[in-house]
């Protein structure tokens, strides 16, 4: 589906606060990926680029552990600065990547469940390709195909996510050399239905939902149809992260 970046810009502003304390699955992701980055990653890097820093999740472990001189930050909405005013040594490049200009000669690009955002990913992908230094690493974390496919199957809204195996072959195509890439299955469960759609919106994910209006008859359906994601755990909501290093050959 095409997205629309002014409105996951819009979404993802109006949950800036909210997104703090409900995105938990994300954060897990940004810890486990850091892990992954210090595991590769030499550890002094002049210049880095963020791709979606959102919050800040993956920006503070980061920070805490590698030794940057310039630490480059984008996300689409500018009121995103309110989560970083005890950073220094930070430049941002507010609006949507896919547009803007990328600094050169960077060490190394991160980024955190930002880029199944993406409209033409593998674009992308070629750009940041020529921003890195050789031999300088890509890391990041994404979604794959199974990711809130609950949803999906109910109200057919969603994101068109990539395998690990087609993600694999366009960093290929475009130049990196695959250094680690995993994917798990994490779930979230909820005491009710409506808890899902909550957290959804307080999360900002509900950006893909354009043209998906609710009604008390369209709500009260899918609280229904959701009871075949009951388990003796709850509701469950399923995401499902890929952790992909590549490096710059």
């Amino acid at each position: 589906m095409s997205v629309n970046k002014a409105l996951v810009a819009q979404r993802f502003a109006k949950a800036g606060q909210s997104y703090v304390e409900h995105a938990v699955t994300q954060k897990q992701i940004s810890k486990e990926l850091f892990e992954y980055l210090k595991t590769y990653c030499p550890k002094n890097l002049d210049s880095v680029l963020e791709i979606g820093c959102g919050s800040g999740n993956l920006t503070r472990l980061f920070q805490s552990y590698f030794q940057t001189k310039n630490l480059y930050l984008n996300d689409l909405y500018k009121d995103v600065d309110q989560h970083f005013s005890d950073l220094e040594k930070i430049h941002w490049l507010i609006g949507d990547i896919e547009q803007l200009q990328l600094p050169h000669s960077l060490d190394a690009v991160i980024s955190s469940s930002a880029l199944q955002w993406m409209v033409d990913l593998p674009a992308l992908l070629q750009r940041i390709h020529n921003a890195l230094k050789p031999k300088s690493y890509f890391g990041f974390s994404t979604f794959g195909e199974n990711n809130l496919i609950e949803i999906k199957k109910l109200t057919g809204q969603g994101l068109n996510y990539y395998s690990s195996e087609v993600l694999k072959q366009k960093l290929e195509e475009n130049g990196f050399e695959i250094v680690f890439i995993q994917e798990e299955q994490k779930n979230l469960y909820f005491d009710d239905p409506k808890l899902v759609l909550h957290h959804l919106k307080a999360t900002g994910v509900t950006a893909t939902a354009k043209s998906h209006r609710w009604t008390k008859q369209s709500l009260q359906q899918f609280y229904s149809d959701y009871q075949q994601f009951y388990d003796e755990h709850g509701f469950r909501l399923t995401y499902h992260p890929i952790y992909v290093i590549v490096r710059k050959k």
